[in-house]
């Protein structure tokens, strides 16, 4: 039986690896030399290398799982987010640090720039950001008023509503079942705006 045209074999890592980018699991070299059964990383790295000359793939430099779709043009290219855990929704609660995967998103930004964070509680339902929601966050200290951020009072974490008030800081919910949180100026500090929710139907 003849070899595969190195085209061909290149087609189908293509897919693998864009199935893989979609699904929020980067693969590495060694993961594309095991899926098609190359006998050295030398073979996939070739592969992936002319995937990225072709322009099909772009790689993030200094990453071992930094390959990344390109934007077509005008738009920006997907990259991969990392969902760093839990913030809650509600009242004020230590947020969980629990590495979930990564989320892809098409920015023209960093990738260590954004975090994914999964919502636990209903205070911010009216602006649309439910239980069980994912929010992609934007790593900033600072924000404008009326913007919905994750912000942190003392040890605990929030996602709200920032209001800019004579020199205070209130965190509103977005739900009447919930009572704005006033904290000392000197408490609070914003870890990050949110730029995007993304949610599960099924």
């Amino acid at each position: 039986m003849g070899r595969t045209p190195a085209g061909e074999t290149r087609d189908k890592v293509f897919r693998f690896v864009r199935d893989r980018l979609a699904g929020g699991h980067p693969p590495t070299v060694r993961d594309v030399m095991e899926a098609f059964g190359f006998r050295s990383p030398q073979t996939a790295r070739e592969h992936l290398d002319a995937l990225i000359e072709e322009g099909r793939l772009e790689k993030e430099p200094g990453l071992a799982r930094g390959l990344r779709l390109p934007g077509r043009r005008g738009e920006a290219p997907t990259v991969l987010v990392p969902i760093l855990g839990r913030v809650p929704a509600g009242p004020l609660d230590t947020a969980i640090e629990d590495f979930e995967g990564h989320v892809p998103v098409q920015t023209h930004r960093a990738p260590g720039e954004l975090f994914g964070l999964r919502v636990k509680g209903d205070s911010m339902r009216d602006a649309g950001i439910l239980d069980g929601d994912l929010v992609v966050v934007r790593r900033q200290p600072r924000a404008e008023d009326g913007t919905i951020v994750v912000a942190m009072v003392e040890d605990e974490a929030t996602v709200k509503r920032l209001r800019l008030k004579r020199g205070r800081v209130e965190l509103h919910p977005e739900n009447p079942a919930y009572a704005p949180i006033v904290p000392e100026p000197a408490s609070v500090r914003v870890i990050g705006k949110v730029v995007e929710v993304r949610r599960r139907l099924e």
